[in-house]
């Protein structure tokens, strides 16, 4: 397999920019499918959940591989073997979206041309600069009421990036939209036959002819200054590129983060899909084109890096697992480096541990083809796989690496499970193990007061979907109590604390004695634990008891028992007693330390808050800027989008409960929103104290 030839790309978008429905006709042109699915229709290739069918959504990430042929200058057939991850839309499900980016090498955006850039787009566009991925956008649903190209790439300069660049011009608009037109090539397109098949030459509309040139102008002003030296002389020289400069400029600049390109047309009237795979082809990255990946040795903690060559030491990503019913386990990965053959033994780099390659796969959505090998650049499924995780390194275990991990959002929504029968119980805890290893942001836990069973995730939508996975995969009959906001607690002054634990009881006692200082730290920074511990006042073999200890402590907040974020503990003294010090002494007496310390550092609960974006019709705004206040939200500013009017607001998520039906018979079903986390905030005095009597009974 040529590498250069090989296109890792994934289409991501906000929820209803039609990004499945463009993944079907890719899989229609390039052959992978021969009857387009539909997704309104519930029959989309790609969308092969039951709940993804009934809702009309996309909940997992699939991947597939198809083929692409294009033509060269020569006359010749260039095939390009395309892996396409189609991820989801929903803000609850960014965990899925954040892991395949992690493994792409460059994405397509998709946008709805009525509605230009939406919040869910500005989040997987920040995500892919996160992780760098090359893009281009595509301007889809032109056909649309309220289809307008030229809104919507001003709202990419003005939202995303003044790198956008457009390529194509759109022929008509809205009813009128009849075909495309290419501004390097300077030719114009409509497409015909059942499913537009047939792509027609035609002239060039009269009146688009100055439009086209000026585009085409900007279009070499800015490949010229944001590629290489030699096309910047060209450009100064001959105040023009030729075509071939201007589509290897645009290259390089793609490539490099530096320019996006952007196309228009319609997924759903088969118009414009496959000058988008000409596009991928044209100025995506092929592994090759790629800096090597870089990771750390987990032996000595050096960086090194890894070539994306058949040659090299193999080096594989784990970006997601899944439970097959057919198969069982089936972890998706990347291959950076090397080949990974079936039958061979690879070093899980987190666990330290060995395991068996069973067998390899490559996935089309949810049917398989056995394969016997993954090579570097590509992507596949290993089945059999029994400790890896999402965002573990697989690695040669003669070159150890551990490549950088996929972090995830902490969850913010939680509600209590439990089983309806003694034989559900059993069923449940099996369940809920598969879904826990399937999904990083879903957190299971068991309260100890009530004995529940307790999910935390995303959203609503998110503990939705996991409830009606249970039911349907694994036959798990449970109740399910109200949504619950995952409160966390912190502390608001420096305290100076002295502890000692000291048991005696016959024989050997216990004895533990540190002395810390407790400080709050800024939101987000978590726990910091700084041993300033000199001269051996604590043996060294008991620190890292301690500071499990204050952890252990934080678990469980002093005024609602809610978790401790954004401490730092600084263990600055101590003593220790030459028998009866040991390590289970010295966690005890910090996570003891640490409970009497924070009662005494002013404590307060924090509550997650929720950016929220309403786009409501203008007779309706009042209501809901009304409705907003009326949640203890706060306006962060108001704005129009084509004629409708945009509000963004931070609303504290308990509020926000039930608002999708609040919204609709406000504004006859007329409004939207989305909402996502956005940070912790300090709970205001009378609302605590209903939080804590809610959480201890009003004891």
């Amino acid at each position: 397999m040529d590498l250069q030839n090989v296109r890792n790309i994934g289409i991501i978008a906000h929820i209803d920019a039609g990004k499945t429905t463009t993944t079907e006709r890719f899989l229609y042109y390039t052959g992978r499918v021969h009857k387009i699915g539909e997704v309104h229709e519930g029959e989309a290739t790609m969308d092969w959940m039951e709940q993804e069918r009934e809702r009309g959504i996309t909940i997992t990430s699939a991947a597939t591989q198809c083929h692409w042929k294009t033509k060269q200058k020569d006359g010749s057939e260039l095939d390009t073997t395309i892996n396409i991850i189609d991820t989801p839309g929903h803000v609850d499900f960014t965990a899925e979206v954040e892991r395949s980016l992690r493994v792409l090498d460059g994405g397509v955006v998709v946008f709805d041309g009525s509605q230009g850039v939406e919040p869910q787009s500005e989040t997987v566009w920040r995500q892919a600069d996160k992780y760098h991925v090359p893009r281009l956008a595509f301007i889809n649903k032109m056909d649309k009421i309220g289809g307008n190209f030229y809104m919507s790439i001003d709202s990419i300069f003005d939202r995303l990036s003044k790198n956008a660049v457009a390529i194509q011009l759109p022929i008509g608009a809205e009813g009128d939209f009849s075909g495309i037109i290419d501004i390097i090539k300077q030719k114009a397109y409509t497409f015909e036959g059942k499913n537009g098949e047939i792509i027609k030459e035609i002239p060039i509309p009269e009146d688009m002819k100055n439009q086209v040139l000026e585009y085409r102008l900007t279009l070499m002003e800015k490949v010229a200054e944001n590629s290489t030296d030699e096309l910047m002389d060209a450009f100064l020289q001959n105040s023009a590129l030729t075509d071939e400069q201007i589509v290897q400029g645009l290259r390089v600049a793609t490539v490099s983060n530096r320019l996006y390109p952007v196309l228009c047309g319609s997924s759903l009237q088969n118009m414009g899909t496959q000058l988008v795979l000409d596009a991928v082809v044209a100025y995506l990255p092929s592994p090759l084109d790629l800096p090597p990946v870089k990771g750390k040795n987990p032996n000595n903690d050096q960086e090194e890096e890894r070539k994306g060559e058949n040659g090299e030491p193999m080096t594989a990503l784990a970006f997601k697992v899944a439970t097959d019913p057919f198969v069982g386990r089936l972890t998706f990965i990347r291959v950076y480096s090397g080949v990974l053959k079936s039958g061979s033994y690879v070093l899980n780099s987190r666990s330290g541990n060995k395991e068996r390659i069973g067998r390899l796969v490559r996935l089309h959505a949810n049917s398989r083809q056995e394969i016997e090998q993954i090579e570097a650049g590509d992507i596949g499924a290993v089945i059999g796989l029994k400790d890896t995780r999402t965002g573990d390194t697989i690695c040669d275990d003669a070159k150890p690496i551990r490549l950088e991990s996929i972090t995830f959002a902490e969850p913010v929504i939680q509600l209590a499970v439990e089983p309806k029968t003694k034989a559900d119980q059993e069923k449940m805890g099996i369940a809920l193990q598969k879904l826990v290893e399937e999904d990083p942001t879903l957190r299971v836990r068991t309260d100890d007061e009530t004995g529940q069973t307790i999910l935390a995730g995303m959203g609503e939508l998110h503990l939705d979907i996991i409830i009606d996975r249970m039911k349907r995969e694994f036959k798990v009959e449970a109740n399910v109590g109200k949504p619950q906001v995952a409160y966390r607690e912190t502390i608001q002054k420096e305290i100076e604390h002295e502890e000692k634990y000291i048991k005696q009881s016959g024989g050997r006692g216990q004895y533990g004695h540190v002395v810390f200082t407790l400080r709050p730290l800024e939101p987000g920074k978590g726990y910091v634990f700084t041993n300033s511990v000199v001269s051996g006042r604590i043996p060294k073999e008991f620190i890292t008891p301690c500071d499990r200890g204050f952890q252990e402590g934080m678990s469980r907040g002093i005024l609602a028992g809610y978790p401790v974020v954004d401490v730092e503990v600084d263990l600055t003294d101590g003593s220790y007693h030459d028998v009866d010090s040991n390590e289970f002494a010295f966690k005890m007496c910090a996570s003891i330390g640490f409970q009497a310390a924070a009662r005494k550092a002013d404590p307060v609960i924090l509550e997650p808050i929720m950016k929220v974006e309403v786009v409501t019709p203008e007779q309706f705004f009042g209501d809901i800027m009304g409705d907003i206040n009326a949640r203890r939200g706060l306006i962060l500013g108001t704005s129009e989008r084509g004629t409708a009017k945009v509000i963004e607001a931070n609303v504290p998520l308990s509020e926000m409960f039930g608002y999708a039906t609040d919204m609709r018979s406000m504004t006859q079903g007329r409004a939207s929103y989305s909402m996502e986390p956005s940070h912790y905030a300090k709970v205001p005095k009378h609302k605590a104290e209903e939080v804590i009597a809610e959480r201890t009974g009003g004891k």
